[in-house]
């Protein structure tokens, strides 16, 4: 099977264990095992989706598409890249990216921690409802659009449309920004922002950079409702 057992962590070689044999003992895992291990990922496509217990999956390696969708309860580390769709529909747990992430990364997450330690492309967080999502580098344009509630936190820089067609989503972006969405507008960053902030970052491990420095964005709530003077703007 291309798997060894040492001290309670199962390790998984995908350069000998099929992918779907893989996920299938992932979703019904052996008694006692609760860490994992996976070496040679090579970009393999969905590793790690639809976890539905407390496990620690570790992925020595970079990964291809739709990487821990569907995640609940587990925890999912990959140490290198991932393509796109990563941790897409989160519902709970936690996923961590030591590289960078391609676009959609947390696409319509319901809750749990996204931690992408390098940069995220295009359309992170699109649609969020409830996940948060901390980017120690920069994301590309349209992230956080139309998201209706979570935290999405930038260390780094936001393209084009941050935030386009927001709800309550909360967003935090340390560097510059290209230029904001329909009816997101920059807002006052609070002590009740910072502190929120500061418990963020700390969970993401970031620990180098002063939550006073961000500045917060959100709806302005002007599209909840057609007004014909805002026709142009959906």
């Amino acid at each position: 099977m291309g798997t060894a057992e040492l001290a309670g962590v199962e390790v998984v070689d995908l350069a000998s264990t099929p992918l779907r044999e893989l996920n299938r003992r992932l979703h019904e895992p052996a008694d006692g095992v609760r860490t994992w291990r996976i070496l040679n990922p090579n970009g393999a496509h969905a590793v790690a989706c639809g976890l539905d217990s407390e496990i620690d999956v570790e992925i020595e390696g970079h990964v291809g598409y739709y990487c821990a969708g569907m995640n609940k309860l587990g925890t999912v580390h990959v140490h290198g890249n991932a393509g796109t769709g990563l941790a897409e529909n989160l519902m709970s747990g936690a996923v961590i990216v030591d590289g960078s992430a391609s676009q959609s990364a947390g696409a319509s997450g319901h809750g749990g921690l996204l931690v992408v330690h390098g940069d995220a492309s295009a359309r992170c967080g699109i649609s969020m409802k409830g996940i948060d999502i901390v980017v120690r580098g920069s994301v590309g344009h349209l992230s956080a659009f139309m998201a209706q509630t979570g935290r999405l936190v930038v260390c780094g820089d936001a393209g084009e449309a941050l935030g386009d067609s927001i709800y309550e989503a909360r967003l935090y972006v340390h560097g510059e920004v290209a230029g904001l969405g329909s009816d997101c507008i920059e807002k006052e960053l609070r002590d009740e922002h910072v502190a929120e902030l500061s418990e963020l970052l700390a969970r993401a491990g970031v620990d180098d950079i002063e939550p006073r420095e961000f500045r917060r964005y959100g709806s302005a709530r002007q599209l909840y409702n057609f007004k014909v003077d805002n026709a142009a703007a959906y």
